[in-house]
């Protein structure tokens, strides 16, 4: 029996249909019927488009906060340098593999990573929207709940997290640059070492608010029994990141 595996992408933004009209309102202005204040600035000076025929920069002097603050009600990007455009980025890596041939005897490991990272948003969550393997119209039993690794047992699932069984795999989320900035999180069922799970639509990882970059790794594991319908398998595992606002 040979799997092969592939993880595929679908980026999904919140905003996808406002960002093309005219006449918005952005959250991250101040505003009432009476006033609106943009880009507001506490400090001694600069400038957000200082361009000659030769060069462009952005210069700030005595600026007395940056980062981001928030509550239930508002959040704000404090900082002279700010772009009050927002954005989701979602990239992912090593796209294509292999898992070779199964036996009943043995678990079949696999990583893949991918990294998220969000700006005036309220955070972001990323969904897996895929089956699991297929073969034809046989496809190969997710675990429904987080569970052991169990060879000889169908079994398929996965989780966000650094294992040591049924092998030393995969890696905990990281915070790039750190994480003061960045506040990415694993959902619950796909948060525990060892304990995998997959259901189709679940969502895995996850960030309630505005994050700097967070760095998944997928974790896979593949069991077959006896009983498993012979073939080569084929996992497309479609991940949909979304902006929330």
């Amino acid at each position: 029996m040979r799997i092969k595996q592939k993880l595929g992408l679908v980026t999904v933004l919140a905003l996808l249909v406002s960002f093309g009209m005219g006449g918005m309102a952005w959250a991250v202005q101040s505003s009432s019927s009476n006033f609106s204040v943009n880009e507001v600035f506490f400090g001694s000076g600069g400038s957000l488009h200082d361009c000659s025929t030769n060069y462009c920069a952005k210069l700030s002097a005595g600026e007395t906060a940056v980062g981001n603050t928030n509550s239930a009600s508002y959040q704000a990007q404090a900082g002279f340098n700010t772009d009050r455009t927002p954005f989701l980025e979602f990239v992912v890596n090593n796209t294509n593999l292999d898992i070779g041939e199964l036996t009943s005897s043995t678990t079949k490991t696999a990583t893949a990573t991918f990294a998220v990272k969000t700006y005036l948003s309220s955070g972001y969550t990323v969904t897996q929207t895929s089956p699991g393997p297929t073969n034809g119209a046989y496809a190969l039993a997710g675990m429904s709940s987080p569970a052991a690794s169990a060879a000889g047992t169908e079994q398929f699932g996965i989780n966000l997290k650094a294992n040591t069984s049924p092998a030393t795999f995969g890696a905990n989320p990281t915070q790039n640059p750190d994480a003061t900035f960045s506040h990415g999180q694993v959902s619950s069922g796909y948060n525990t070492s060892n304990q995998f799970k997959y259901v189709q639509n679940d969502t895995i990882a996850y960030s309630d608010q505005s994050s700097g970059e967070t760095d998944y790794t997928i974790s896979y594991i593949f069991n077959v029994s006896n009983l498993t319908a012979g073939g080569t398998y084929t996992l497309h595992h479609v991940l949909v990141a979304t902006a929330t606002f």
